[in-house]
């Protein structure tokens, strides 16, 4: 291991280790870590923020899916949005791409609001999005599985992504059905953007998910470790007649999980950061409440129904605390450069044994 090794290794554990807090206590994000840091093999924020780094260039399209529909209000909810704006301008900020946000109807006007206040051009327009610097494109996709095909073709024929980041995007199971994290059938609500995940898939091109239960597209990656550990995901175990379990069909190349989605989206923004020596492509607290409090006001809800700026139950001050932990230890990090401590912290030994003991993990996972 080298000295960046050894540095990328635990700034990534940092960033994992912030994004999988558990304030509620119950354990679900630790199970699901489990399986995804099986997957990685390595810290999974900079495990997927290290294939980005090699794949991504001046000009490439990149799709970013998101967009949960919540009951009882049948309103869109603010996990996932609020992340991939914000990961739509990082991606900008560290490698000049051209990012395409495809969400349900009822996100765009969040997109809409919140571009300017992460200093972003918005387009619905996908030629004038891909035309124009510091732009993004706004693409609203269907929940009539009928128009799935004919929307992809639309959407290819501005130009292939070169990668697809998919983030609290719903995923239907096996059967063609969506639920809720309780076991609910959400199919007649939700956006169908599973057809665009297959048909990038079956291209061959590179794909990205970020989930916070099993439910999300991408999450089927680690369906087995997902069926035996979390609750309503194995067959039978749903709260509707399909008896198909909320575990998602679909398989992501590269997967993250975190106690919230956008939680995982920040750790990927942090991780790029630290790679590219830039701590500006990561977003601060100020922007992280103009932002979350725009989709309150945009009528994206929290997971709790309320329309009081929030994720996942928790309020604006919690997570820009996260976002502030995240940003100093990542911007510490890159600043620290005593060459003497790495050396002789590499001579113990402890990081080689531990990369011994993952890589057995890994293949007992597999």
């Amino acid at each position: 291991m080298t000295r960046e090794e050894l540095a990328m290794w635990n700034v990534g554990t940092n960033l994992d280790q912030l994004m999988n807090l558990d304030p509620r206590g119950y354990g679900v994000c630790r199970i699901l870590y489990d399986g995804s840091r099986a997957y990685a093999g390595e810290p999974v924020a900079m495990h997927s923020a290290k294939a980005l780094t090699k794949l991504l260039c001046s000009g490439d399209i990149v799709y970013i899916m998101t967009g949960f529909i919540l009951r009882p209000h049948k309103c869109p909810e603010t996990d996932g949005i609020v992340g991939a704006i914000l990961l739509a301008r990082a991606l900008i900020k560290a490698f000049d791409v051209k990012p395409i946000i495809v969400c349900p109807e009822e996100n765009k006007v969040a997109v809409k609001n919140c571009a300017p206040l992460v200093g972003m051009h918005l387009y619905e327009e996908i030629p004038m999005a891909l035309e124009m610097p510091q732009s993004i494109g706004v693409f609203p996709f269907t929940k009539n599985s009928a128009e799935v095909r004919g929307l992809v073709k639309e959407l290819f024929s501005y130009g292939e992504p070169k990668v697809l980041i998919s983030t609290e995007a719903p995923g239907a199971n096996e059967k063609g059905e969506y639920h809720n994290a309780t076991g609910l059938n959400m199919t007649e609500l939700e956006a169908k953007m599973d057809g665009l995940f297959d048909a990038v898939k079956e291209k061959k091109i590179p794909t990205f998910a970020i989930g916070d239960l099993g439910n999300e597209i991408g999450m089927g990656a680690i369906g087995p470790h997902i069926i035996r550990y979390i609750p309503y995901a194995g067959k039978g175990k749903c709260n509707c007649e399909c008896k198909g379990g909320i575990l998602a069909r679909t398989s992501a190349d590269y997967l993250i999980t975190a106690t919230v989605s956008d939680w995982g989206v920040y750790a990927l923004i942090c991780a790029i950061a630290y790679l590219k020596k830039d701590i500006g492509i990561m977003h601060d607290e100020d922007m992280e409440e103009r932002v979350l409090r725009e989709c309150a006001r945009s009528g994206m809800v929290d997971m709790t129904g309320s329309l009081l700026p929030g994720i996942d139950g928790f309020d604006v001050s919690m997570n820009c605390r996260i976002v502030s932990m995240m940003r100093e230890t990542t911007v510490y990090a890159i600043g620290y450069d005593v060459q003497k401590w790495f050396d002789v912290t590499l001579e113990k030994g402890f990081f080689e044994e531990r990369e011994k003991e993952v890589a057995v993990w890994k293949k007992s996972a597999s």
